[in-house]
């Protein structure tokens, strides 16, 4: 995989360069009225949703916590906190996610966060040979290798989503 390079510099390219990982910039035009983030990006970019993830900040007794799941899917509470071996999780609250992170909502990266947190990546994503991630901005996905998200993010990978239906969409 090829690194682009070009001005679509944000904290999580440059945490992507910095480590020497190989990643590949997909910008695309944000549509602000979209209804979810994630399935816009799949769509403007033309790739099956179950190779976008989207970054969900989450609070697990106290303390914030980053899920990354399919954008076809939403984010299993109970199996995420189960992940981090709590009893209960809940969605955080947007300007705490901002706060921590440095990213505004739906351009939430899980690379490159002002504060890192303990990250739980979807066990699917392991079989892929690469997934996208928010780039750090919305209209902004990176490519990369899940093995390289791992490491980049010291995460675990635990099945924690399930089929859509109404749960952590955005």
């Amino acid at each position: 995989m090829a690194r682009r390079n070009n001005s679509q510099g944000t904290p999580a390219t440059a945490a992507l360069t910095a480590a020497g990982v190989p990643f590949v910039v997909h910008p695309y035009t944000h549509d602000p009225s979209a209804p979810s983030y994630g399935a816009e990006a799949a769509e403007a970019l033309g790739i099956h949703p179950s190779r976008v993830f989207k970054t969900l900040m989450v609070e697990v007794e106290g303390r914030l916590a980053v899920g990354v799941v399919p954008v076809s899917g939403t984010l299993d509470l109970k199996a995420f906190a189960a992940a981090l071996g709590a009893k209960k999780a809940a969605m955080a609250d947007p300007a705490a996610a901002q706060r921590r992170t440095g990213y505004v909502l739906g351009g939430i990266s899980p690379i490159g966060q002002r504060q890192p947190s303990p990250t739980v990546l979807d066990s699917t994503a392991l079989a892929l040979d690469t997934l996208l991630v928010s780039g750090g901005r919305r209209g902004l996905d990176i490519e990369l290798a899940p093995a390289d998200l791992v490491r980049l993010t010291n995460a675990v990978a635990a099945p924690i989503s399930c089929p859509a239906a109404g749960a952590a969409t955005r």
